[in-house]
């Protein structure tokens, strides 16, 4: 207690306390006073106090090559692919080593208590067992922390290791993800980050864990995935369409010859028989004409042309002009059951594709003179867009009057639904998790501004066009206010579309769209993020209507605390909330030159995430810190089960182990 702080310190070398190489040093919230601990890194045990008193742990290192040949792989029915094992040297660490008893039959066990019913490595799962005498708890290692569980079974996500992707990547040789085709996934529970796992890329399959486990998927054995010639790709397919004078034939699924119609008809009613199928196919041909030429000036109009011009030099990419006819049929003609939302740009239809790939069907109502020529062109540079929180943009349909859009389907809502949706007895929504959101949907936002060739503006940054997956990774979305960056002055002014509350306050004095009006939206997101209250809300007193008013209002008056959602208030220390409170103030700077980037926004909120993140930043209870100054052998620490995420309370965080 010498020091209030690590940063303290850290400025007396001669006085500073973590002296072993691979240690690492915390601020003690849990204390009555300001403090300072020191701590092994991840993969390190020992005593951080003396020099070389943190070593390189083997229980919890991970060794990506299985060290043993002949390994078995089976225990009873369930199969067990590489990182897990049964034997020294079969599975990548310890704490991933599982048994295989033959008492009466075979069982898989963790230990004693929990039997594993399956493992997935696709979706990181393994589903558990409990004995009876231990149904509501679990004992687990303090490392991994991802044990979750609900009664007499539960599933379980596993990670490689508590590392960051990137933290993972810099030490090569303790790297799990070794597939060619593998990419890394950070790994989040309702409480926050877990760790790392792999997962086969997009259009491969297999096991990521072990060299050349990820194979390509053929695409083209789907059926009618291709609705034409089908030439599989790694990781893709290309469909081009059938040549001159063939058709596809769904039954076949093949290209055909076009059969011709060959009529024999006896006897004196042919001349009749003729002229009334000659006057009806006269007159389908001419509907058939018209409805084509409409959809052909459509297409035209829409800058198609120039998109299936680019679409052929663009082999690889995997873009589709839709039919009108293929989105009704994938949205039963459009049924309002399957509306997903409603908003200024148009109404978005869940659709299921003839894949079985499930999609969101944007129809658009109305498109600007400008946008009506740019329209190809800008669908192009949109599905060329690759980042993981961007949603991804399937195709387009442009025979019709306004284009419709295909992407994604995105199952878990939008953060607007997260937020303002849920009841008292809702899910809670950690603050480390709301900063894992605002963080991946400002790098999304970055990406689009710095990244994307040519930059993009969004146009309409709001909660309710960010999306939010599985695991609470975020997905922006909805991209009919969006513009390209202009190359000129000229190009700057639009007419003024958006959300009221969200409006950047500039933008609709000048009508001039910039990169900076994006930063005010994304400002006025992170305080429906602190406070949980909408954008604006009419029921509201005359100060209180407008939230971002009524956030500088408060903040002028210091009394931020007043407004803050209770859970953020009472689960974060206040020095961390005012600094993210400060961003969003300086995001919703009247004058935009005083705003900072979108891309320092996501830097901030990175450093705010890991500052959130550590583990002495949680509350702690007394009979945790109970357990911790007695040190008792015992202890463990309680799972739950909430809406499919990890949760637990704190001693495991504080380093308390279960015996093995």
């Amino acid at each position: 207690m010498d020091q209030p702080t690590c940063a303290t310190a850290l400025d007396n070398a001669t006085t500073y306390a973590c002296v072993s190489s691979n240690s690492t040093c915390y601020d003690s919230h849990f204390t009555s006073y300001p403090s300072y601990h020191c701590g092994c890194e991840d993969g390190y045990g020992g005593n951080p106090y003396m020099p070389n008193g943190c070593s390189r742990d083997k229980e919890t290192g991970y060794n990506p090559i299985q060290q043993k040949v002949n390994c078995s792989r089976v225990c009873g029915n369930i199969s067990i692919p590489f990182p897990f094992g049964l034997e020294d040297g079969c599975s990548a660490t310890k704490l991933l080593q599982l048994k295989c008893t033959n008492a009466t039959s075979s069982t898989l066990q963790f230990d004693d208590e929990h039997q594993v019913t399956s493992i997935n490595i696709n979706t990181g799962v393994v589903d558990i067992r409990y004995t009876p005498q231990q149904m509501f708890r679990v004992n687990a290692p303090m490392e991994h922390g991802l044990y979750v569980g609900s009664l007499e079974s539960s599933s379980v996500q596993w990670v490689v290791a508590n590392l960051t992707c990137q933290e993972a990547q810099l030490n090569i040789s303790e790297y799990g993800c070794v597939s060619i085709y593998s990419d890394c996934m950070n790994m989040y529970s309702s409480d926050g980050y877990i760790g790392y796992r792999c997962k086969c890329a997009a259009g491969f399959l297999g096991n990521p864990y072990i060299e050349e486990g990820c194979a390509d998927i053929d695409e083209c054995a789907i059926s009618d995935i291709c609705r034409g010639l089908c030439h599989n790709i790694p990781g893709s397919y290309r469909c081009n369409p059938c040549p001159n004078k063939t058709e596809y034939d769904p039954v076949k699924r093949r290209c055909t010859p076009i059969k011709e119609l060959n009529i024999v008809l006896p006897g004196v009613s042919v001349a009749v028989v003729v002229l009334v199928v000659t006057i009806s196919c006269a007159c389908l041909i001419h509907q058939k004409r018209s409805l084509d030429a409409v959809k052909n000036r459509y297409f035209k109009q829409h800058g198609g042309l120039l998109l299936l011009e680019e679409l052929k030099s663009k082999q690889g990419l995997s873009f589709i002009l839709f039919t009108k006819a293929e989105l009704e049929e994938a949205s039963d003609n459009f049924n309002e059951r399957n509306v997903l939302g409603k908003g200024g740009n148009g109404t978005v239809y869940k659709g299921t594709l003839k894949d079985n790939r499930s999609v969101a069907i944007k129809k658009c109502k109305l498109i600007s003179e400008r946008q009506e020529k740019e329209f190809g062109k800008e669908m192009l540079i949109l599905s060329q867009i690759n980042h993981r929180n961007v949603v991804k943009l399937y195709g387009c349909c442009l025979e019709v009057e306004v284009p419709m859009l295909v992407y994604e389907f995105i199952p878990n809502g939008t953060l607007y639904q997260l937020i303002h949706g849920r009841h008292n007895h809702g899910p809670r929504v950690s603050f480390a998790t709301r900063l894992k959101i605002a963080h991946e949907a400002a790098e999304a936002l970055s990406y689009l501004h710095s990244w994307a060739s040519p930059p993009i503006i969004h146009g309409d940054v709001k909660s309710a066009n960010i999306l939010i997956d599985d695991d609470y990774t975020v997905k922006v979305s909805d991209f009919g206010a969006s513009t390209l960056a202009p190359t000129d002055e000229a190009q700057f002014v639009t007419f003024v579309q958006g959300t009221y509350g969200y409006l950047d306050p500039e933008y609709m004095q000048t009508s001039k769209l910039t990169s900076k009006s994006d930063v005010y939206s994304f400002g006025v997101v992170i305080l429906e993020l602190l406070t949980c209250r909408k954008a604006t809300n009419l029921q509201a007193i005359d100060e209180e209507i407008n939230l971002s008013a009524h956030f500088l209002l408060a903040i002028s008056e210091n009394r931020l605390a007043e407004i803050l959602d209770e859970q953020v208030r009472c689960e974060e220390s206040i020095e961390l909330i005012e600094q993210v409170a400060e961003l969003a103030r300086r995001c919703l700077e009247m004058a935009s030159e005083r705003r900072p980037s979108m891309r320092e926004v996501a830097d901030e909120l990175g450093r705010f995430r890991n500052l959130s993140q550590h583990p002495w930043g949680q509350e702690t209870s007394e009979e945790e810190l109970r357990a911790l100054l007695v040190g008792s052998p015992n202890a463990c620490f309680e799972i739950e089960l909430s809406n499919g995420y990890v949760s637990m309370n704190d001693s495991a965080y504080l380093g308390i182990q279960s015996p093995r």
